[in-house]
């Protein structure tokens, strides 16, 4: 039976420590193995680690699509998200927890970041992932954005009322986990980078906002991602005017108390 096309706010990625449970109808198969069970699948449990594909939630039962899945970590918690009611299915109980933060403190060990230090020094706080996101439509680089439901539903209105006054925004990214930001600095690391050359660009793993699903980076069409020129756009100006009655600010002007370089493209929703 083919997937009816996802409609933002109404569909929910469930999040557990290790592993995403994924609306199928927003996945691309990487086989025909994969092509055949996605077809079928409501969910899909995915690895946050590398994106695998680790399971397919058919109606007949749950289709491994790796070897040994029982041994696979954070199992059990996915499992039992797959069998608890979908929040967005709760008739406006819209409840978001927390997933808890325990390893997260061994991976900043393992970059050599003293987590206190790095706190009293940037004023940033650590920063839990929530327990599931709302969809918000898709990014410039047609990829799902998810988003807190409170920030997504506000993060439309705010994208409709600037294109009905001429205005495109372009989300490029939004809600990122911490194994995705762990990821950023591996990357880099492994070009040469110190980790203090990274700090200076990106937040450390786990004190990010966009953990939240509260954060966006928010582009204009024909202009690079990220880049300070967008303090030049159209789109720039309209939000320095307009976020704030949609609940969002940016997070990082010039000169901004946590040693973060200036981020014009960065805004965070902290309720209208």
């Amino acid at each position: 039976m083919p997937h009816l096309p996802p409609v933002p706010l109404k569909i929910a990625l469930r999040n557990t420590p290790e592993i995403e449970l994924w609306p199928a109808a927003l996945l691309h198969a990487r086989s025909n193995h994969d092509a055949r069970a996605l077809s079928r699948a409501d969910r899909v449990l995915r690895r946050k680690r590398d994106g695998a594909y680790l399971a397919a939630d058919l109606p007949e039962g749950l289709l491994p699509l790796v070897p040994n899945l029982r041994r696979e970590r954070g199992l059990d918690d996915a499992l039992d998200a797959l069998e608890s009611t979908s929040p967005h299915a709760r008739h406006g109980v819209e409840h978001v927890g927390e997933l808890p933060l325990h390893r997260l403190h061994e991976r900043l060990d393992a970059l050599g970041i003293d987590e206190a230090d790095y706190a009293a020094r940037t004023g940033l706080d650590l920063v839990a992932e929530p327990d599931w996101l709302a969809f918000a439509g898709f990014d410039r680089y047609r990829r799902p954005l998810w988003l807190r439901i409170d920030a997504a539903r506000h993060w439309l209105r705010m994208r409709d009322h600037a294109m009905h006054e001429g205005v495109v925004l372009e989300a490029i990214s939004g809600y990122r986990s911490h194994d995705y930001q762990l990821g950023i600095f591996e990357r880099k690391l492994a070009r040469g980078l110190s980790v203090d050359d990274i700090l200076a660009v990106n937040a450390a793993p786990g004190f990010s906002e966009h953990h939240a699903g509260l954060a966006l980076d928010i582009g204009a069409p024909d202009e690079p991602p990220a880049e300070e020129s967008f303090e030049r756009t159209a789109a720039f100006a309209w939000l320095q005017e307009h976020a704030g009655e949609h609940g969002f600010a940016m997070s990082y002007p010039r000169d901004n108390p946590h040693g973060i370089v200036y981020e014009p493209w960065h805004w965070r929703y902290a309720a209208a």
